[in-house]
C-alpha cells in the first residue's frame, strides 16, 4: 500500500478527477508541490491518455498556487520512473518545485545532475 492512500483531504490543496495536489512534506525549496494520482499506478508511463491531459492542466495550476506565495526565478518538474531513476515510492506523483537564484551555486545542468558529473557540460 502506498504513503499516499494516507492523506487526509485537509492536506489536500486541490482535488481533480485523476489526481490530488499537496504540498511536499519534505520541501526541496519553499512552496515544493506534489502532483499525485488517485489511483495507484506505478509511474508516468502507466498513466493514461486522460489522465496525462490533466496532468499537463495540473502542472499550471501548481505554478499558479505556488506563485500566490512567492515569486520564484524557474523550476524543476520531475518524475522518477523506475527505481534505476530514484523512484522510491511507486505510486505516481510529479514535483513541480519552485528554484530560486542563488539556492544552489552553479545550477547548470539542472535535472542532468541526477547521473554524477552528467551535470557539467
Amino acid at each position: 500500500m502506498s504513503v499516499f492512500t494516507s492523506i487526509s483531504d485537509n492536506q489536500k490543496i486541490y482535488t481533480g478527477k485523476y489526481f490530488y495536489i499537496i504540498y511536499d512534506r519534505y520541501p526541496v525549496s519553499p512552496g515544493h508541490i506534489l502532483i499525485i494520482s488517485k489511483e495507484e499506478k506505478q509511474d508516468y508511463f502507466a498513466l493514461d491518455k486522460n489522465e496525462k491531459f490533466e496532468l499537463n492542466t495540473l502542472i499550471d495550476l501548481a505554478k499558479e498556487i505556488i506563485e500566490e506565495d512567492s515569486t520564484p526565478d524557474g523550476y524543476n518538474i520531475g518524475m522518477n520512473c523506475g527505481e534505476a531513476a530514484g523512484q522510491t515510492i511507486f505510486h505516481f506523483h510529479c514535483h513541480v518545485i519552485p528554484r530560486f537564484n542563488g539556492d544552489m551555486e552553479n545550477p547548470k545542468g539542472g535535472v542532468r545532475h541526477c547521473v554524477e558529473g552528467k551535470g557539467y557540460y
